[in-house]
């Protein structure tokens, strides 16, 4: 925990502790939003989660607003493009699983399976409270979180391991990890109740 009662993950940064006041465990209901949180996780993977938060807005130019219809149309030179965009992570398989997975997403909708549907399953359409005391308590993944994985790479997404799939989880609201001392938990609670699809 922070001198000022947040998840110590969140530090000092304007930026960070922004994120952790406003986003972090807000449970998210929206198919596209929820696509961006997954996809950003992926890019993620071996770096810090603010190297990605500094550059979302570039991401989110760059692709097009997460756009799933557009991005399955992403041809060569567009993929070219992204490479050779320094505001965003210029990291090949990482931009190619983008694509497969809009394409993914695409054919989910095609089966008349939404996206929300799809990820909140996983918890029963519930955020799954915890009760963490201290950072070391929360785990890297979850049985929820690896057979989210494996069902997000039946249906052709990559960069969903479980741990990036939980790390998901955390950002959507899916689950609830902001520690019980964090002002955030309570908070977090009554927006996904009040927040919640009829």
């Amino acid at each position: 925990m922070t001198a000022d009662g947040r998840c110590g993950w969140c530090g000092s940064e304007p930026i960070y502790v922004d994120y952790h006041d406003t986003e972090w465990g807000v449970a998210e209901w929206d198919d596209r939003a929820l696509f961006e949180k997954l996809l950003l996780d992926g890019f993620q993977a071996g770096l810090s989660w603010i190297t990605i938060l500094k550059k979302r807005d570039n991401f989110r130019a760059a692709f097009e607003g997460f756009e799933p219809e557009v991005m399955a149309r992403f041809d060569e030179a567009k993929l070219a493009a992204l490479m050779a965009d320094t505001g965003i992570v210029r990291n090949r398989l990482k931009i190619q699983a983008s694509v497969s997975n809009a394409q993914g997403y695409l054919a989910l909708r095609e089966r008349g399976i939404g996206f929300r549907e799809f990820l909140w399953d996983f918890v029963d359409g519930e955020p799954k409270v915890n009760h963490w005391k201290t950072s070391a308590e929360v785990p890297a993944e979850t049985a929820e979180s690896k057979a989210m994985s494996k069902a997000l790479k039946a249906e052709g997404f990559r960069f969903v391991g479980p741990t990036i799939c939980y790390a998901a989880m955390q950002a959507m609201g899916l689950v609830n990890d902001h520690l019980v001392g964090c002002f955030r938990h309570t908070e977090c609670q009554d927006l996904a109740r009040a927040s919640r699809p009829a």
